[in-house]
């Protein structure tokens, strides 16, 4: 496996003559966001470049989550809706939401062909330059500078509303911030929980041999009480495809930085009679499937990540190689490891990476499942209240219709025993997003427009955050953009009913009414299986 070429970062050097690229829209971020507001922009007869960190674009949808998480079909419209006949189209099927993920890199490779949009890769943000909270131009570190009339953060971390001096926050708010109910600290969770009593000592039994590996050394009084805020977000992992097709798989190689004892804690709970961390397994085409964590100790590299959202890119990067190390290292040490029952290893050992996915590293997906980072704090910030229709936007663009998904934060010691806390499965019916949320206050930025890292709470970002969702509201985005520039105005000044007329004619979906069927406890039942 080749893993020289699987990194986030690594250093661009300074180009000699730095570029200046003017376009009418500048969109940071390669995500689906970013590529539905680039394609947007084209159909709307705007100019546009696409600068993007990474050496690969479409983000997670393009790196290994083929499982859609979706919430409600009829949810879902404009450009969202056309990647998903795309999909079917090209397995030649009449509906089709699950994918390879050679089949999402196709499918926005053509779109990029398609309205001839520029590509600017692994192009790392420097600075933002702002005048009269207008931003001029954004500048990168080969040196290299883009100006535009109107910019877009569509990376997953919000690293540009960062730098534009936009005001955002990282971590759980406490519930009594928004006077919300599932945010904050969330113990007793039913789902993602220790089902067995685990000892967490390096000697069972002996609490001043320390801990194992994977659990917060937080003590018993920093466990924090039911819905206290705090800086911690939800575990990353990578989506990992898979397949059990011989001709076509890899076994498990070791990882660079294999720690076996690493997965100590998931060695006694499997000993102890529990075997779940493989049955988040969900089928793709071509023998394929989508891994994603599941149970209390699974591909979540819980607690590992609370420095990523801030962090230098050099941080981001060593915090990136330990999921690396730890994701892989456990299903090496699953498939490979004696300790391990046979059944099981045979179980794990079925599975490896497909030889005809992610060929430039090593076949496992280039891009860390970022489920948060930083969030903007605007004129309107979604809420609980939100998901669960108890309070509605005047300004909607949009639909997010999956249920309020926060994986576990922390893995800490109560009265000498393993607990997660964090998790948050809640069932909602599809809602409205403001468009309020994805524009910045306007004393702050007024030519700025951020549909990933939107205005949000925690626990509302919870069901926001999926990628149909992000390539509605980087569509959305897009318009919102045209019309400023139409008019020349702010981002904030554009009048909200001709924003309406523009998304209906593009066939976004902003209203749910009663009559389109939804079941959202189906929905979730269908997720976890029961």
């Amino acid at each position: 496996m080749n893993f020289k070429e699987l990194y986030y970062y690594k250093p661009t050097p300074k180009n000699k003559e730095s570029k200046i690229v003017e376009r009418d829209l500048i969109i940071y971020g390669g995500t689906p966001a970013g590529l539905t507001a680039a394609v947007q922009a084209r159909r709307n007869g705007l100019s546009v470049a696409v600068v993007e960190f990474s050496r690969n674009i479409g983000g997670m949808t393009a790196s290994g989550l083929g499982a859609t998480d979706l919430g409600a079909e009829n949810a879902i419209g404009g450009l969202a809706k056309e990647f998903y006949n795309e999909v079917a189209k090209y397995y030649r099927k009449e509906k089709q939401w699950r994918f390879e993920p050679k089949a999402a890199q196709s499918i926005f490779a053509s779109w990029m062909e398609e309205y001839n949009i520029p590509v600017f890769l692994n192009e790392h943000l420097h600075e933002v330059i702002k005048k009269d909270r207008e931003i001029k131009e954004i500048i990168m570190e080969s040196g290299n500078r883009f100006k535009g009339k109107v910019f877009m953060d569509c990376s997953y971390e919000g690293d540009l509303l960062a730098l534009a001096d936009v005001s955002y926050f990282v971590g759980r708010e406490s519930n009594a911030t928004y006077k919300e109910i599932y945010n904050g600290v969330q113990f007793g969770a039913p789902h993602h929980k220790f089902e067995k009593w685990i000892d967490p000592y390096k000697i069972e039994g002996q609490e001043d041999s320390g801990l194992l590996p994977g659990i917060s050394v937080d003590s018993k009084e920093s466990l924090g009480y039911q819905g206290q805020g705090d800086h911690r977000i939800q575990a990353y992992n990578f989506r990992i495809c898979l397949t059990n097709n011989p001709k076509n798989r890899i076994s498990f190689p070791k990882p660079p930085n294999y720690e076996p004892q690493r997965y100590e804690l998931l060695l006694r709970y499997i000993k102890s009679g529990v075997w779940d961390a493989m049955k988040l397994h969900t089928p793709l085409p071509n023998d394929k499937s989508d891994l994603n964590n599941h149970g209390a100790i699974s591909t979540d590299n819980i607690g590992k990540n609370y420095e990523w959202p801030e962090g230098s890119y050099e941080r981001r990067e060593e915090i990136f190689q330990d999921h690396v190390n730890y994701d892989l290292g456990m299903l090496y040490f699953l498939s490979n490891d004696e300790r391990v029952p046979q059944s099981i290893r045979e179980e794990v050992a079925s599975w490896g990476l497909p030889k005809d996915e992610f060929m430039e590293t090593g076949h496992w997906p280039h891009q860390l499942y970022i489920r948060e980072a930083r969030r903007m704090i605007s004129d309107y910030v979604m809420t609980d209240h939100n998901c669960l229709g108890q309070s509605f936007v005047e300004d909607p663009i949009g639909l997010a219709s999956f249920h309020m998904d926060s994986h576990n934060c922390r893995r800490v010691v109560i009265d000498g025993r393993c607990v997660n806390e964090g998790d948050v499965q809640v069932p909602i019916s599809p809602f409205e997003i403001s468009y309020r949320s994805i524009r910045p206050k306007v004393e702050e930025c007024t030519n700025l427009l951020v549909p990933v890292c939107l205005s949000s709470s925690h626990i509302a970002f919870g069901s926001i955050r999926m990628e149909p969702v992000f390539m509605i509201l980087g569509q959305s985005a897009s318009v919102a953009a045209n019309l400023a520039i139409k008019h020349n105005t702010s981002v904030q000044e554009i009048d909200y009913q001709e924003l309406k007329q523009e998304l209906m004619k593009v066939n976004q979906v902003v209203e749910w009414s009663s009559d389109m069927k939804d079941d959202p406890i189906k929905r979730m039942q269908e997720t976890f299986g029961e």
